[in-house]
């Protein structure tokens, strides 16, 4: 018998009409992504329960897009089970550097973004010594990253303002923050979560794109699936589950070919068929974490 996920317990504001029905289901059993890729791409291993049970779905089983916003902690447990590792992938050592970082990872990835910032560091070690570089110099540094103009006028006015309005210390408020030259909500999300410990939604494209096909919003504005997470979770939960759904989506639900046939959530997806399903097409997709 199923298991009735209603949202008359958590979300009182969803319709109690919006039900589904699951399958009886352990988060604590759940291998982690690695765990299901590598015994499917292992000869002689013998697939993770949760893999042969995901197998044996029908796609007509899974739930409609208006009901996965009931089964949205029960989606977030299992998250946490498959990436409990989940983290920030910037390199920083506090807020100064997670700032930096941050504004550098804009239209570049965060892999990208840590081979410059040691040098960028080691040079400029605070926002004192920043604001008073060199634009050239900066520019040198950062121009692998692309638009290195831009990006080294963006570091060296927001030092200079850090300077200027904030004595050089890096702000703990949302207000403050984006003042900041380069830093919009997303940005101070970020340094506010993981440098402060501050609750906030970071919707990034990877953020956007899981939680559409997980049926938790249908916008494509950052503001609107950032409201529309903040609907559907509790504060303390933010900042994990977007490290969360940012994993998910680098590593297993990829924008072109996701890897629907080794997703840890794929019974709890209405977007499931989107990408390859037979579990060994789709661990090659899997990508590996960044060492």
């Amino acid at each position: 018998m199923g298991r009735r996920c209603c949202h008359h317990i958590c979300h009182p504001k969803i319709s109690l009409m919006n039900t589904c029905i699951v399958r009886p289901f352990v988060a604590e059993h759940v291998p982690t992504l690695w765990q299901v890729s590598h015994s499917v791409m292992t000869p002689g291993s013998d697939s993770p329960p949760m893999l042969k049970h995901m197998a044996a779905s029908p796609i007509a089983s899974r739930p409609q897009r208006e009901d996965c916003r009931a089964c949205a902690d029960e989606v977030e447990a299992l998250l946490s089970k498959a990436y409990p590792d989940a983290r920030c992938e910037l390199n920083y050592d506090g807020p100064y550097q997670l700032l930096v970082a941050t504004v550098l990872s804009a239209q570049t990835t965060d892999r990208r973004v840590n081979t410059v910032t040691p040098t960028l560091f080691n040079r400029w070690p605070d926002p004192q010594a920043l604001a008073g570089a060199d634009i050239g110099e900066v520019q040198a540094i950062v121009a692998p990253l692309g638009f290195g103009p831009t990006r080294a006028v963006r570091l060296v006015s927001m030092a200079a303002k850090l300077v200027d309005n904030f004595d050089g210390v890096i702000p703990d408020d949302l207000d403050s923050l984006v003042t900041l030259p380069g830093v919009g909500r997303k940005t101070a999300n970020v340094v506010l979560g993981n440098a402060f410990g501050v609750p906030g939604i970071t919707p990034d494209t990877h953020v956007m794109r899981v939680s559409r096909r997980l049926g938790w919003t249908d916008a494509n504005t950052p503001a609107k699936v950032e409201t529309d997470l903040a609907e559907l979770f509790d504060p303390s939960e933010w900042v994990m589950l977007c490290h969360r759904l940012i994993w998910h989506g680098r590593r297993c639900c990829h924008s072109r070919r996701p890897a629907c046939g080794v997703c840890p959530v794929a019974e709890w997806c209405p977007s499931f068929g989107a990408g390859p399903t037979d579990p060994e097409e789709a661990a090659k997709l899997v990508r590996e974490p960044r060492r």
